[in-house]
This record gives C-alpha cells, sequence and structure tokens, in this order.
C-alpha cells in the first residue's frame, strides 16, 4: 500500500503532507514554491511510493468555488495527466489555515516562529490529509 499525499495549494508556495506507508499518521512533508510543485512530487514519487493525492478545494462560506479555484483546477489537470495511474481526491480547505494558526498557538511556538507561512501551509496540508482520512 502506498502513501497518499495532501497537497494544500497556493499561488506563491504550496503545503505537503504524507501519510506512512500503512496509512494511520498524516504528517507534515514540506513547503514547496509552486512553479516547482509538479517536479518536486515527481522527483517524491520515485522514491516514495504514492498511491492517492488529496487537493484541496477552495470554497467561500457559502460552499462556491473562491478565486483560487482558477489556479487550483489546472493544477490538478496537470496532476492527473501526469500521474493518470494514481487517484486525485478532492477535500473541502475551507478553515485549515485558520486551523493551523490555531494549532501553532496551541502548540506554544512563539510569535515570530507563528509567522512563518510555510508552515502553516503544511500543518494546513495535514489537517486537510487526517480529514480526508476519517472519511
Amino acid at each position: 500500500m502506498g502513501r497518499i499525499m495532501a497537497i494544500d495549494y497556493g499561488r506563491v508556495r504550496t503545503g505537503l503532507a504524507v501519510t506512512d506507508p500503512l496509512r494511520i499518521i498524516a504528517t507534515a512533508l514540506t513547503t514547496v514554491e509552486t512553479p516547482t510543485l509538479l517536479q518536486y512530487i515527481k522527483d517524491y514519487c520515485t522514491h516514495e511510493e504514492v498511491d492517492e493525492f488529496v487537493v484541496g478545494e477552495a470554497k467561500r462560506m457559502d460552499g462556491s468555488p473562491s478565486e483560487s479555484m482558477q489556479l487550483i483546477e489546472p493544477f490538478v489537470e496537470k496532476l492527473k495527466e501526469t500521474f493518470p495511474d494514481k487517484k486525485v481526491a478532492r477535500i473541502d480547505e475551507r478553515f485549515t489555515s485558520k486551523m493551523a494558526f490555531q494549532t501553532m498557538i496551541d502548540s506554544g511556538l512563539k510569535k515570530k516562529k507563528r509567522r512563518d507561512k510555510g508552515m502553516i501551509d503544511q500543518i494546513a496540508a495535514t489537517i486537510m490529509l487526517q480529514d480526508y482520512m476519517r472519511c
């Protein structure tokens, strides 16, 4: 059984999280500059077995797609083309960044460390992955 990789896609940078090979634990992986994201995923998949991707769906409070979806949808299509043998699932990502920031506060991180947007993206991807694994 391969890992599941969660992708919190952003305009500038993208947070990634993965499961362990048995799909029991979700762990933050890294934050990647978005222009290099697809290459990073290709490289990662040559070293680790990934069976499935989970990509966040950016929605407004009323459930309609947000403006970010114009960036996310083309990426999802490229991901499907690049990895036709892997499942690509979608999950609502509303509130994950706020939850990630609150997690940083609750864990006692200093204010300076909480300004690290890359860490917020990684934690948001981990939250998405945990939610997906519960379904």
